[in-house]
């Protein structure tokens, strides 16, 4: 019977009668994520692409590992024990009467229809510095091309998001590949793919979950120039403003932009020479584009949303509007309305 292997970086099946004690190649560590560069404690190699990440060979030899690893403890609430009286509870001064102010009008959403303009554009000056090293670099280092061929070797990982497949042989073309067509998302310590939401705070569990899209391998991804690449991005609000925070590092000022209106917001950003980021985001709440900026930093970029309306968001993005068919009436019961 095949049992699944736990060790991080695994993630492959095994028998236990021939799990000798170099059968697995895995990490001792704990993954890594600081300035958008993704990678493991255990070694040095670094990379800011998730499925890049994902798919980084182990670097200990050990047997596989049939135990799954505990579920992240709660912390306990305990009660002192002690129960007071209701009186004892209720506040010991005289009470007044204070008339609350009036609710604010609520502004009535726009139409994602209006205009689009593009928000201002901050750069700091680190990004200037950055930017400035690298077209030295560029002047200074010749340009270096290798060629690569079309043959895939054995042994090269799956590159779909979630998928931990190697290819062992021509028959590996012929296999169902599960994958998330999505991209991670990390916020406020929870970690889920965007395309299906199951939401988990353990990052084994969440490298562990199967692909929700059925389709073919990616054992090599093409070079087209501009590669469109995944980000991590996160956000945080304050009573004044939306803050959108993507870990791209030296974005381009002239190739990138933020543009929208009050409720729809397209971020389109150029980074390192070659990568492209692109999102469309419907908002959930109304901003205000005219006071919106877009600061542009070495290691990431930052967009400051002006809220229209001092009310807390529920969410970034708004939910599509599910449409529910209309019933039909049978006939019979149109021919006893008439």
């Amino acid at each position: 019977m095949s049992l699944l292997c736990y060790n991080k970086g695994c993630g492959q099946r095994f028998d236990s009668d021939k799990n000798a004690d170099d059968s697995c190649t895995y990490h001792p560590g704990v993954p890594v994520f600081h300035d958008a560069l993704k990678g493991w404690s255990c070694c040095k190699r670094r990379t800011t692409d998730f499925s890049d990440f994902l798919s980084i060979a182990g670097c200990t030899k050990g047997p596989h590992n049939k135990e799954r690893p505990p579920e992240p403890v709660k912390p306990d609430v305990k009660t002192s024990g002690e129960k007071k009286a209701l009186d004892d509870l209720k506040p010991k001064f005289n009470e007044y009467v204070i008339q609350a102010p009036k609710p604010l009008e609520l502004i009535q959403r726009p139409s994602a229809d209006e205009p689009i303009a593009r928000l201002q554009q901050k750069i700091s000056s680190s990004l200037k510095q950055a930017l400035e090293k690298l077209k030295l670099s560029e002047v200074e280092e010749p340009e270096k091309k290798e060629e690569e061929s079309d043959e895939v070797k054995i042994g090269t990982s799956c590159k779909n998001g979630g998928c931990t497949k190697t290819f062992s042989g021509p028959g590996s073309n012929e296999e169902t590949c599960m994958y998330h067509s999505g991209f991670p998302i990390f916020h406020e310590g929870m970690k889920y793919w965007s395309c299906c939401k199951r939401k988990t705070s353990d990052f084994n569990t969440f490298l562990s979950q199967e692909g929700c899209t059925r389709g073919n391998h990616l054992w090599k991804k093409e070079d087209t120039g501009k590669k469109i690449v995944p980000c991590r991005f996160d956000w945080h609000q304050t009573g004044s403003q939306v803050m959108i925070s993507v870990y791209a590092k030296n974005s381009i000022p002239e190739l990138s932009f933020v543009e929208g209106n009050s409720t729809k917001l397209n971020i389109h950003i150029i980074f390192e020479g070659e990568k492209e980021f692109q999102q469309n985001i419907s908002l959930w709440g109304v901003i205000d584009v005219n006071n919106s900026v877009m600061n542009m930093m070495a290691t990431k970029i930052e967009i400051a949303m002006k809220k229209a309306e001092p009310m807390t968001w529920a969410r970034l993005d708004l939910p599509p509007v599910k449409v529910q068919p209309a019933e039909k009436k049978d006939d019979a019961v149109e021919d006893l309305e008439d």
